[in-house]
């Protein structure tokens, strides 16, 4: 029986893969003709057939040039991610198993299992989003439905959960404030940099979704925020995410900012902030060790009872 996610023939045709992730179809030939990425097989009347995975393969190709590479650097870095293997890769295989069988109980619990074989960060970058992409992937080509996307999503959100929630006491006093931008639904990436900030001993205030620049700015000033946070992953959606960090910008604190709209180096021209990448982990240690050298600079210590701003020179 053909997967229900790839047509009656075992694929999609290259006009509804071109349609789902917004390619042109001349480009996917040209990809598989120079670079090999990815591999198709033909139907019986000689048409590419694209499965999950050369639908995998594509999406990572067109973010990786989305990254600023050349197609030539892109098509290695998909084929290595490709190949990737080891526990990490058996962990995601573990988490989309899961999600299959409707099963969030197991998503948490292999996820429980990544954290304890990789640690909290390297199971969020290595394991948690690389599965989470896919099902979202699952979903914009029909392999799975709504329900289940939403099922391993709020599974995947109760683990992340239940780490921060599990986190010491903050050792800080000021929090860094976290939201998503404007137009911005998804969170389970900020999310996640959140319990690790928490896990560091930051408090955290996490705005969630769809913050308008007002709210983002009255909470900076209310909490008395060590830092602002932004993630913005739809390109519709970088403009009201900058106007939501220039607000915040107004409170003179410092700012940083990631996702997809960012991806482009273009896109992050004037933008108020420090951009974090593309890794969780790294984002937030780079967050935490940023304001930890601008503390020690302006000799503002960061336990609890310490609530004197750094130097504004020392804040960008």
């Amino acid at each position: 029986m053909a997967d229900p996610g790839t047509g009656h023939d075992g694929g999609l045709p290259i006009q509804e893969v071109s349609r789902v992730l917004a390619v042109p179809a001349p480009t996917l030939r040209a990809w598989e003709l120079r670079y090999g990425v990815p591999e198709t097989p033909r139907s019986a009347g000689g048409h590419r057939r694209y499965s999950a995975e050369a639908i995998q393969q594509v999406r990572l190709m067109r973010d990786e040039i989305a990254r600023g590479r050349r197609a030539a650097d892109a098509a290695r870095a998909v084929r290595t991610l490709v190949a990737q293997s080891g526990t990490a890769r058996d962990l995601v295989d573990g988490v989309l198993a899961a999600s299959d069988r409707l099963a969030p109980e197991d998503v948490r619990a292999t996820l429980e299992r990544a954290a304890s074989a990789l640690g909290l960060a390297d199971a969020v970058d290595q394991v948690l989003m690389p599965a989470m992409r896919q099902v979202g992937l699952w979903w914009e080509v029909g392999r799975c439905d709504v329900a289940q996307e939403h099922l391993t999503s709020e599974a995947a959100r109760g683990w992340v959960g239940a780490v921060a929630a599990g986190a010491p006491p903050p050792s800080r006093s000021r929090p860094v404030v976290t939201a998503a931008g404007p137009r911005d639904l998804h969170t389970i990436g900020l999310d996640a940099f959140g319990a690790l900030l928490a896990r560091a001993g930051w408090p955290v205030r996490a705005l969630g979704a769809r913050t308008p620049p007002d709210a983002l700015r009255s909470a900076v000033r209310a909490t008395d925020a060590a830092a602002v946070v932004v993630v913005s992953h739809l390109a519709s959606g970088r403009r009201a995410a900058v106007e939501a960090l220039v607000a915040a910008d107004c409170e003179q604190v410092p700012l940083f900012y990631a996702g997809n709209a960012f991806l482009f180096t273009r896109a992050r021209h004037r933008v108020p902030g420090t951009y974090l990448g593309e890794s969780v982990g790294q984002a937030a240690a780079l967050v935490d060790g940023t304001l930890e050298a601008a503390a020690g600079r302006a000799g503002v210590s960061p336990s609890p009872g310490r609530r004197s701003r750094p130097a504004p020179s020392a804040q960008r």
